[in-house]
């Protein structure tokens, strides 16, 4: 029940102790506020690495030819790696149950790419249908290439946002003819990809009729796949790294390789690495979880001595109103109320501060691993209701000693 006399005398008690107040506000403020700003920049930290594996599929598993290290079977050391078609056949035929996105690519750089008076050297790519997935492109307008295109080697081209605003500028694209090295191809979509200028600067083609038209035979560069998803994350690791051997050690025997040499083929196991940042972001996290709520407690610590003050200085004014029939819960709710006051007025500044900070600040500083801090509005809310329940206890031990003091021991106090 609201008690207008109450809030007068906590008011009233403020009022005398101006300095002792703020500066008890101060420190669960700062506390609230350090909080919040080191729960954004965690957020962050995470939100750049989740947009560093933006650039490809998350836990995804690429393969590559090197070059060999060391001699087997008659061969010498320094052999370069040339995947073919029937390289990933094989690989497909063996573990395809395990696959959920799988594909080879061929690519060079530096093809010139013609429209009208306009060029430019980019980067074209022979790729299967699920191209698109592993790249973690997005189709814009238009379409992918399709198995249709791939089966009959069509020379068809998905090109990127990038290019057509290079070459096309405002006019659009779709069904028209490029040239790459001099070669003629129809342009049946345009696609835009999360990694930026870099990762836009290709041009997707059917696999096959890059083989073809460009004179490379059954010739792949790359191959790539992703696993079926797992019940947990550990078991998807697991399961990747069981693959990732296996596949290892299937190639290196079609192509000749040592068993134990880590230099003839490349695997890059990314559903591992994805976990190791993840875990990276979730230690960091803790680590500033714990100073914010060390530093929450240190304020706490401080209003409830400044509580303790408070009951000390008022013994006598407790035992008159116990010697008048004040019941100890009476004593006990004046004293919580003061401190609950303190603590809600004060987390509530630190927390619109520290909220405030981040939405001003925050879009000026963002870097690569460092994307839009912010500090969901729930956990925000939770934090202030937890350090208000901190307030309470804070003040509840002094105010329990309050309503124990005996009236005539009270009234004899200096």
């Amino acid at each position: 029940m609201f008690n207008i006399e109450r809030w007068q005398e906590i008011f009233e008690a403020i009022a005398k102790n101006k300095l002792r107040t703020f500066l008890t506000g101060v420190s669960v403020a700062s506390g609230i506020f350090i909080l919040v700003i080191l729960l954004g920049v965690g957020k962050g930290l995470q939100n750049g690495i989740q947009k560093s594996f933006e650039r490809d599929a998350v836990g995804s598993i690429y393969v590559w030819g090197g070059a060999t290290a060391k001699a087997y079977k008659g061969l010498n050391p320094g052999r370069k790696i040339q995947f073919r078609n029937s390289d990933y056949d094989l690989s497909v035929n063996k573990y395809g149950d395990l696959m959920d996105i799988k594909g080879s690519t061929y690519s060079s750089w530096g093809a010139t790419i013609v429209y009208g008076k306009e060029s430019g050297s980019y980067e074209y790519r022979g790729v299967n249908p699920d191209g698109i997935a592993i790249e973690n492109a997005t189709v814009i307008k238009g379409r992918f290439v399709n198995n249709n295109d791939v089966v009959n080697k069509e020379k068809v081209t998905v090109i990127s946002e990038k290019i057509k605003l290079d070459l096309f500028k405002d006019q659009d694209p779709i069904g028209k003819q490029i040239t790459v090295n001099g070669i003629n191809f129809k342009v049946i979509g345009i696609f835009t990809d999360p990694g930026g200028d870099w990762d836009e600067k290709r041009i997707f083609i059917p696999l096959s009729t890059v083989q073809r038209v460009f004179g490379v035979g059954d010739k792949i560069n790359n191959m790539f796949y992703t696993l079926k998803k797992k019940d947990s994350y550990q078991e998807a690791v697991d399961e990747a790294n069981r693959f990732t051997e296996n596949l290892g050690q299937l190639l290196k025997s079609k192509n000749g390789v040592a068993p134990d040499d880590t230099s003839g083929i490349g695997i890059n196991n990314s559903v591992t690495e994805v976990k190791k940042f993840y875990d990276l972001n979730l230690y960091i996290r803790l680590f500033f979880w714990w100073v914010g709520i060390c530093t929450i407690i240190a304020g706490v610590v401080g209003v409830s001595n400044i509580m303790m003050i408070i009951v000390k200085e008022r013994t006598k004014e407790i035992g008159i109103r116990k010697a008048l029939g004040a019941s100890p819960i009476s004593i006990i709710l004046m004293i919580l109320h003061e401190s609950i006051f303190i603590t809600t007025i004060s987390g509530f500044i630190g927390l619109l501060t520290g909220l405030a900070l981040l939405e001003l600040v925050g879009p000026h500083a963002q870097s690569e691993y460092f994307v839009n801090p912010q500090v969901d509005f729930t956990v925000a809310m939770s934090t202030l209701i937890v350090l208000v329940v901190a307030g309470a206890l804070a003040g509840f031990v002094p105010a329990y000693r309050a309503a124990k003091i005996r009236p005539i021991v009270a009234l004899r106090d200096e």
